[in-house]
């Protein structure tokens, strides 16, 4: 229940405080008074878009602040913790600002916290309905969703079960369909897989193979150069040829000994004929790896070099199809392998797919024939209380009649075609709601399936902004009290301006226009007593003195309160 709302700076209210409470509250005051703006503070507060345009002239933002009275261990309360919030004293505060930028934020529980957050409490806590609700109970889906909120939890857990059942089936047809359409195609990639797999397989190729070899062509290309080069150094430093030695070896051993013959006389050129004999050692060791270098070179390299150059054009080929690196191409053995895998199972995933698409396609179909059978149950005790309660709204020879008919397809909410039709009076062919009934009519079917759901499916608070369009005299007095019945289990806070609704109001608020200068302000006030009288003559004749007016408006608060 909301317990009040705090307006600044929306539309022409500069700064007002609505005290509502439980019951039934009607808000009234002249066209242009700021009704219109009570009805969009509400909306704010529960989630809806915010529009910088309504932030009042001059202002920098606008601002709306309610405090509502919720169970501290309900579902609302909960939400609220889950989003950092808490309850003040047991009531929920709940706050929304909209810059002049357009920037909005929303407070719950003292948080700040996404405008979703409101939205999602706010369903839970009040039911809003408009004179564009009227035209969206024109709607198949409006009149789909009313039934199945009369349906209560049995058809929300079936329709709940239905809808995973259903994206489970679409799903699985979606796969099997693109499977079966790209069968053709998948099989050539498979052939062409197998094809690529044993052609690399055949070759064989180890990682790092490509630059071994290049590194093995180029020896073998140049080998002559190389056994040259060798050679001539070998000689160098250790000559095998016959006569005396004139190499650096034979020369580094002249040259020790003959330090060696002296070093008696000074012991610095012992040392210095020892680092000679390191030296000549050092030069040995050189010469023997040179002499092992000659002997590894092949002598039939061109024969190897031509093999390599063989070897090194199949890795080539693989490089230029499955590249651009050696290590590309087995990488796609890999990944080429596991793709042949999955399509060599297509044959057997499209068979599994049929099955389970078969089954799931008849776990549709009997889940939503349960459905249909519980909707038509539904609908026609809908029908039934819908008509009783269009008796007390002055429709008493009104009959509404809600079909459930086979649709050709089945979509996520089942496979019915719901449809509202209102026969207005004895012999009449029933209608669609969207043709033939009036403004009026439509007001009443609204407030009269509201009414019922109430008794089904409770709200906290409802809130009518100018139901009664549409609707005068004695059917407005029905209206009123109606509404009044209403609020003996649910709080209803009504937009009006029909003195005969608002005579049932157990709380009146007014929205009051003051001027000044070129300022347009509006305040509310609570009225009580002659206030009261003198505002439910206004609506009645337009005259708040009007001693007429106050004796009609005098009467009709009389007869309001023996209905209520």
């Amino acid at each position: 229940m909301i317990e009040e709302i705090s307006i600044r700076d929306l539309g022409v209210i500069g700064e007002a405080r609505l005290p509502l409470g439980p019951g039934f509250t009607a808000l009234t005051g002249e066209t242009g008074a700021g009704k219109t703006m009570i009805v969009t503070a509400l909306g704010l507060l529960l989630g809806e878009r915010a529009d910088s345009a309504a932030i009042r002239s001059g202002s920098p933002q606008a601002v709306v602040e309610g405090r509502w009275v919720v169970d501290p261990e309900g579902a609302v309360a909960e939400r609220v913790r889950d989003a950092g919030g808490d309850l003040d004293d047991g009531d929920l505060i709940l706050g929304r600002s909209v810059s002049a930028e357009g920037r909005s934020r929303a407070f719950v529980g003292g948080r700040s916290a996404p405008i979703g957050v409101l939205n999602e409490i706010g369903q839970q806590l009040v039911v809003v309905h408009g004179q564009s609700d009227q035209i969206r109970l024109r709607s198949a889906t409006a009149q789909r969703e009313a039934l199945d909120r009369f349906g209560g939890e049995t058809l929300e857990t079936l329709l709940t079960e239905y809808s995973a059942v259903f994206r489970r089936w679409q799903t699985a047809q979606g796969e099997l369909d693109v499977l079966v359409a790209e069968r053709d195609r998948r099989a050539r990639e498979a052939e062409d897989l197998r094809v690529a797999i044993a052609e690399i397989e055949a070759v064989a190729p180890t990682r790092g193979e490509d630059a071994a070899l290049a590194e093995r062509a180029d020896r073998l290309t140049n080998v002559e150069d190389l056994r040259f080069a060798a050679a001539e150094s070998h000689e160098l430093l250790s000559s095998e040829s016959p006569e005396e030695a004139r190499d650096a070896v034979g020369l580094l051993g002249i040259a020790r000994r003959n330090l060696e013959r002296v070093s008696v006389h000074d012991a610095e050129l012992g040392s210095i004929a020892e680092a000679l004999a390191e030296a000549s050692l050092a030069v040995s060791e050189v010469s023997a790896r040179l002499a092992s270098y000659l002997s590894s070179l092949d002598t039939d390299s061109a024969q190897e070099l031509e093999s390599v150059q063989n070897r090194r054009a199949e890795l080539n080929a693989l490089v230029r199809k499955y590249g651009p690196t050696l290590d590309d191409a087995i990488d796609f053995l890999d990944s080429g392998s596991s793709r042949l895998l999955e399509l060599d199972s297509d044959s057997t995933r499209i068979e599994s797919l049929g099955d389970e698409v078969q089954r799931d396609r008849a776990e549709v179909m009997a889940l939503a024939e349960t459905i249909s059978e519980r909707r038509r149950e539904a609908a026609r005790e809908l029908s039934t209380r819908v008509t009783e309660e269009l008796g007390a709204l002055a429709m008493p020879d009104a009959r509404l009649l809600i079909t459930v008919e086979d649709r050709q397809d089945y979509s996520p909410l089942g496979k019915d075609q719901v449809s509202f039709l209102l026969a207005p009076h004895p012999g009449a062919e029933p209608r669609p709601l969207g043709r033939g009934a009036s403004g009026g009519e439509l007001s009443r079917v609204m407030l009269a399936i509201e009414v019922v759901l109430a008794g089904v499916d409770p709200v906290p608070t409802f809130i009518f902004d100018e139901i009664d369009a549409g609707v005068g005299g004695a059917s407005a007095i029905e209206v009123g009290r109606r509404l009044a019945e209403l609020s003996a289990s649910a709080q209803v806070i009504v937009v009006t301006h029909l003195a005969q609704v608002a005579a049932f109001a157990t709380n009146h608020l007014r929205v009051l226009k003051d001027r000044d200068g070129a300022v347009t302000e509006s305040n509310v006030e609570q009225l009580e007593g002659d206030e009261r009288l003198s505002e439910m003559a206004r609506l009645l004749s337009g005259l708040p003195d009007s001693e007429s007016g106050l004796a009609h408006a005098r009467e009709l608060l009389d007869l309001a309160a023996q209905k209520r």
